[in-house]
């Protein structure tokens, strides 16, 4: 049996999470692209603040990257697009690497996210570090 078997559809996300630049690039675009569709739009804001966080350790910062570069595909498990479940798998995703991580996600992580979401779709911005 193939290894590879195991991780049908997160090589790209693996592959992506590596290029730290193209995943911050890539996170703002489709943002603000879907923003509004978001209910887990703050816990996500959150995620991304703390793997760029400098005080992060390395293996929380890979955790949440693998989970925000599977965001930032523009193909995954269950399509976008669709209508209630197109978001549901990045959920899940994101849901489990938070989980692991928890304790790294600091209340000034989740108040930037709060601030980045108070500021608007269309203002939201990556933040100068």
């Amino acid at each position: 049996m193939a290894s590879s078997e195991h991780t049908v559809g997160f090589e790209p996300a693996d592959r992506l999470a590596q290029d730290r630049e193209s995943v911050r690039r890539r996170f703002w675009i489709k943002l603000k692209r879907v923003m509004a569709k978001l209910p887990f739009a703050e816990d996500l804001l959150a995620a991304y603040y703390c793997a760029f966080d400098k005080e992060t350790p390395r293996h929380v910062q890979a955790s949440l990257l693998g989970a925000i570069a599977y965001f930032v595909l523009p193909f995954d498990f269950m399509p976008d697009v669709m209508p209630i479940l197109g978001f549901t798998d990045d959920a899940a995703i994101l849901a489990t690497a938070i989980r692991m991580v928890a304790s790294h996600i600091t209340p000034e992580h989740r108040e930037a996210a709060r601030a980045a979401l108070k500021r608007g779709v269309e203002t939201v911005e990556e933040p100068q570090s």
